[in-house]
């Protein structure tokens, strides 16, 4: 039980009632599930690699408890999906890179210029403590200060035929005052390419660069915060729909709907004429962002000729 405290102390800051209650709840069901948390902390103990994640983001402690990343998950899944995750990034990325992002910082992957007012935007890889709901990595477009346009949550980790794969949990977007006037002036910016879409590629992107075969996306009825009762939850954007808009389709598991790897682009004959220059200006800045991306990925890659 002691350990437990001690963990619960990294991760909650007991002169907040409600921290403090949650700290509680934490360490009770640790003891209730005290074999498999000792197989978790045996696991990001098992290397120095894994125990300095573990100590920049104690939230992996704290992930299997409680029920995260979709609906229904179970004690078992969530630590299993920990564990590949983090294997996965410990055979694929450069250990520097693997401490980074989980102590708070970004891998920049793409930069865009954006106008006089808000200067430009950033594409980027990390995880914030209040993404570890819905996953264990983020792909954020960020504004110079900070501000998050769109982000997508998400993990890796093996499918039921055993292929490495992306999950996303959650696809999130503005929340700030002026959202639909920066959203609108960012889509004109690229082109008339809706911003959501355009995370969605990048994240595509990521998928390809990092050698995944498959993504799969939760829906509406797989989202985490299914698995409480709560009548002011209300998505945004409606997950489902989204995924099959982008090309997705169902799974035998509803949670899930499955998303292509790449976005399939209209061909020059499918485009009316009028629209032929703004599509081609579109695609050239798709060609730059997956240029971008794969470049800032592979200088970060353990075995880079490994995974041409």
């Amino acid at each position: 039980m002691e350990t437990f405290v001690e963990l619960g102390k990294k991760i909650y800051n007991l002169e907040n009632m409600r921290e403090a209650h949650r700290f509680a709840v934490f360490v009770t069901r640790c003891c209730f599930n005290s074999r498999k948390m000792k197989q978790i902390i045996k696991f990001f103990n098992s290397s120095e690699l894994l125990h300095q994640v573990a100590e920049a983001f104690p939230y992996v402690y704290e992930q299997p408890t409680r029920a995260f990343f979709y609906h229904l998950s179970t004690f078992e899944e969530r630590i299993r999906l920990i564990k590949e995750h983090m294997m996965f990034l410990k055979t694929t990325l450069q250990p520097e890179t693997i401490i980074n992002i989980y102590s708070d910082k970004s891998l920049k992957l793409w930069r865009m210029e954006l106008d006089e007012e808000f200067k430009s935007m950033e594409l980027v890889m990390r995880i914030e403590p209040g993404q570890r709901k819905e996953g264990l990595l983020s792909l954020m477009l960020l504004l110079p200060d900070g501000e998050p346009i769109y982000q997508i949550i998400f993990w890796i980790a093996r499918d039921k035929l055993g292929d490495w794969s992306m999950w996303i949990g959650a696809m999130q977007g503005p929340n700030m005052d002026d959202a639909k006037e920066v959203v609108k002036k960012i889509t004109k910016k690229c082109h008339a390419y809706r911003t959501k879409n355009l995370i969605l590629y990048a994240t595509q992107a990521v998928a390809r660069t990092l050698n995944l075969k498959k993504i799969f996306a939760v829906t509406n009825e797989g989202y985490y915060a299914n698995n409480h009762v709560r009548i002011d939850r209300k998505l945004k954007t409606s997950f489902s729909d989204f995924w099959l808009e982008a090309g997705g389709d169902h799974t035998d598991d509803k949670r899930f709907d499955w998303l292509p790897l790449s976005e399939t682009r209209k061909s020059v004959e499918e485009i009316p004429t009028r629209k032929r220059a703004v599509y081609r200006r579109r695609f050239a800045l798709l060609d730059e962002i997956d240029s971008s991306i794969s470049q800032n990925i592979r200088a970060v890659l353990l075995n880079p000729l490994n995974q041409e």
